[in-house]
């Protein structure tokens, strides 16, 4: 097998992954490789996602669609977290598979691609993030909008969740490496960057003086860069979200208007089980702090359905949640018991039909809020940050600071931040009016 000259990156689940898919194109690019569409390209890399159920069989599907009308295959790379959790059964049960690499080890990339065509079969999970991190090529091209990886890992163990065994412990990328990547985000064509960790918030470093600081203090820094318009941040942990980056969100002006707080459930108990480290009204004393220091932020959430145990009783307790905080969008799930999590093994499975039931009625209630967020929407007037163009002629599409897509038919380039009057909502867009 000759040395792979075209390349194509796939990328499944978070936008971590995306940040992920996007160093290791650069890595690859790097080395003299061109993108390709994937069933042009002599390597392909599938980045997965272990979070929800039959994720590993779903790879088994990827690989068996690669397989060309001649019987051909491209040399195929597992990257990610599935990567991570089954690399040794991938290896077993897919011959295809020449590469397989974990989420913390693949800047070894290129070589281990290098290896494979030269008919060995390369298999990497076991790396610190600190080497991958500082193994990266730098940041040279960006969108408008470009995620930043700060945080990695995740101590917090929810018995539900599989990222502490795939991602490890929680780190920290050092804040003097964090300000060179946003600055050539930025130089690149970046006016909005989004800082991504599993639990994002959790970040600490020290400044340019060795003061210790947190998120809070990383996004001031961030925000003296005088061509980035806009910060956001995903996804947070109510254990950490501390008195600095509540006030942030108010003295901030970078710091977009939207928060990104996972609950789950509304329920104690079902909270506790689920170890998450908080109970519903602890959690709603932090949405009040949080909208006492940006009283216009919207707010999104992460729901599980169905855990092991939940009641009806309990799952009201959850719509009722939603109904005090009214959500501008949030995601719900269906309980997916992922193998090796202590949920998994728990009694009192709920039947797939009532977890059916109880999404649609749950997502009934976000859907409802989303299009009221939206609505109130109408008559504010802000500044949209034009991300690309739309399917009608003159039509471009950007995002409100609230995280809203909006729509606009007139003369603006991508990275344009554009002030605009909202003139007509929907339940997942916005109209807006150029103002002048």
């Amino acid at each position: 097998m000759t040395n792979p000259r075209t390349f194509h990156v796939k990328s499944f689940g978070c936008q971590m992954n995306v940040y992920d898919g996007e160093r290791m194109a650069e890595l690859l690019g790097a080395q003299g490789m061109v993108a390709a569409e994937r069933d042009d390209a002599d390597l392909v890399v599938l980045n997965t996602c272990h979070i929800r159920e039959k994720a590993t069989e779903k790879v088994y599907s990827d690989i068996g669609r690669l397989r060309r009308e001649d019987g051909s295959t491209p040399l195929i790379a597992v990257a990610g977290c599935v990567a991570q959790a089954e690399g040794a059964e991938i290896m077993a049960r897919a011959p295809a598979v020449r590469v397989v690499v974990g989420p913390q080890a693949y800047h070894r990339l290129p070589e281990m691609v290098a290896a494979a065509a030269a008919g060995g079969r390369e298999t990497e999970t076991d790396m610190p993030a600190e080497a991958k991190f500082a193994a990266l090529p730098k940041r040279r091209k960006s969108g408008p909008s470009a995620f930043l990886t700060i945080q990695e890992g995740c101590d917090k163990f929810c018995t539900y969740c599989v990222v502490p065994y795939t991602r490890g412990a929680e780190i920290s990328r050092p804040f003097a490496d964090l300000v060179d990547e946003a600055r050539a985000l930025v130089e690149g064509g970046a006016r909005e960057i989004t800082l991504l960790g599993q639990n994002v918030n959790a970040w600490r470093g020290e400044d340019q003086a060795g003061r210790a600081i947190g998120l809070a203090g990383l996004a001031a820094a961030l925000a003296e860069l005088p061509d980035l318009a806009r910060i956001r941040y995903t996804t947070s942990h109510p254990a950490d979200m501390d008195d600095a980056l509540i006030a942030a969100h108010g003295n901030n002006p970078k710091l977009m208007p939207f928060l990104h707080l996972p609950v789950q459930s509304g329920n104690d108990r079902v909270l506790a089980a689920m170890n998450r480290s908080h109970d519903a009204a602890g959690y709603l004393r932090l949405i009040e702090r949080v909208r006492a220091a940006r009283p216009d932020i919207a707010l999104s959430g992460d729901f599980i359905v169905g855990f092991p145990g939940e009641t009806e009783a309990e799952f009201a307790d959850t719509l009722s949640l939603i109904d005090a905080v009214g959500y501008a969008q949030a995601f719900s799930f269906k309980f997916s018991p992922r193998p090796g999590t202590p949920a998994a093994a728990m009694d009192a499975q709920v039947p797939a039909a009532v977890m059916d039931d109880r999404l649609q009625r749950l997502q009934a209630r976000i859907n409802r809020d989303q299009l009221a967020f939206n609505q109130a929407s109408v008559g504010r007037r802000c500044t949209v940050l034009v991300e690309r163009q739309g399917r009608q002629p003159g039509q471009w599409l950007g995002k409100s600071p609230w995280l809203q897509s909006v729509h606009c038919i007139d003369d603006a380039a991508i990275g344009d931040l554009v002030t605009v009057d909202l003139i007509g909502a929907g339940p997942n867009s916005l109209a807006g009016r150029r103002v002048g």
